[in-house]
Parts: C-alpha cells; sequence; structure tokens
C-alpha cells in the first residue's frame, strides 16, 4: 500500500470558521477516494491562523520560527495540497497570501493543488479564477480543474448541499488522480543541499 500525504492549509480567520469547514470536506473526500484506490493517506493540517505571526516575521527577517518551519514543510513535502482561503475585498486574504509568499522558490513545482474559497456572495467565486489559479500557476503547481467556491447558501446546517457536494467530489477525485500519477514525495527539499558538484560550478575547466 502506497502512502501518500495530503497537507490541508486554511486560512479561515475565525472559529469556528466556514473556511476551515469546506478545507475538512474537501480533504476527507479527496482522502477517502485515494484510500479507495488502494492508498494509505495521512493529512497533515496547516491552520494559517495559528502561524500569523511567524508568517509575518519570517516576510521582515528571512527566517521561519520552529513552528512555521513545520508548516511550511508539511506543505512542500506533501503529495498534494488543498488550499482553502476566505475571499476579502475580491481575492484572497493576506494571511494566504503571506504564507505562500514564504514558501521557497520553486518548493511547489509539480505539485498537485485543489483551490478552494469562501465568501459571503457567490459572485466572489470569480476570485479563484483571477487570483488563486494564476498564483499556484506561477509558482508552477498543478491546479486541478475544479475549483470550489461556497457560499453561505451551500450549506445546510452546517454541511455541504447537493450542488456543493458533487463539486467537491469532482475536485476531490481530479487531486486523486494527479497524486496517483506521481511517485510518492520524499518529504521537503533541502534548501541548503547542493544540486551541483564542483566541476558544473566551475563551468567544467580544470583550475
Amino acid at each position: 500500500m502506497t502512502r501518500r500525504t495530503l497537507a490541508v492549509v486554511s486560512a479561515g480567520l475565525s472559529q469556528p470558521s466556514s473556511t476551515r469547514l469546506l478545507a475538512d470536506q474537501l480533504a476527507a473526500a479527496a482522502r477517502d477516494e485515494l484510500v479507495r484506490r488502494g492508498h494509505e493517506v495521512e493529512l497533515r493540517i496547516v491552520e494559517l491562523r495559528d502561524h500569523a505571526h511567524d508568517v509575518t516575521n519570517n516576510l521582515l527577517t528571512g527566517f521561519p520560527s520552529a513552528p512555521l518551519r513545520e508548516a511550511l514543510d508539511a506543505v512542500t513535502g506533501a503529495d498534494g495540497i488543498v488550499a482553502v482561503t476566505p475571499i476579502f475585498t475580491g481575492s484572497y486574504n493576506g494571511l494566504f497570501k503571506s504564507f505562500f509568499d514564504v514558501v521557497e522558490s520553486g518548493a511547489l513545482v509539480d505539485r498537485p493543488v485543489l483551490i478552494a474559497a469562501t465568501g459571503g456572495t457567490a459572485r466572489h467565486s470569480l476570485a479563484l479564477e483571477h487570483a488563486l489559479r494564476p498564483m499556484f500557476s506561477y509558482l508552477r503547481a498543478v491546479v486541478v480543474p475544479t475549483a470550489v467556491f461556497a457560499a453561505p447558501e451551500d450549506w445546510s446546517g452546517g454541511t455541504a448541499d447537493g450542488a456543493l457536494r458533487g463539486r467537491i467530489q469532482r475536485a476531490a477525485g481530479e487531486l486523486a488522480d494527479q497524486v496517483e500519477r506521481r511517485p510518492p514525495s520524499t518529504g521537503p527539499a533541502d534548501p541548503f543541499a547542493l544540486t551541483t558538484d564542483f566541476a558544473q560550478l566551475l563551468g567544467g575547466r580544470d583550475r
């Protein structure tokens, strides 16, 4: 049985949070689909509100704290990512963007990502395509085709209604497809590892 890890990034600011609720349902659907296909799955939850001060300090100093380092490693070392943000003023919130700003350059190349968002009105759903998808494309991640948006009317008693449930299942299946096509992750890349030998560094010339 192949072991897979999914990082679940939630940028909700309140507790309880509809953003976290959506993240949990997406993660559970993706996990269940991978388990159905014969994989063992570990979910790694990254609640960004718990790291807000550390993210700001990292932006100012260039160095993550130990808890933030653990969160970053959970994301960059995962086989797939579920990334969910509330929509503020027509885009992702600042905490969500700041977290991915401190992810090491190149760490998400070819990493499958399912993007999702919550907002007070369905009109905010366009932010998934004009803000989130371009950001992850810039990071060279592989964003699954189905993005999931949940407005207040999509919830019924704290659970996804029929239409939202269908989008969750479709997106989760697409994420499982992308994860399954790739070899299992070996963990986060070592930022201090040498990727070239001395001959390459010297341009192949004798010194």
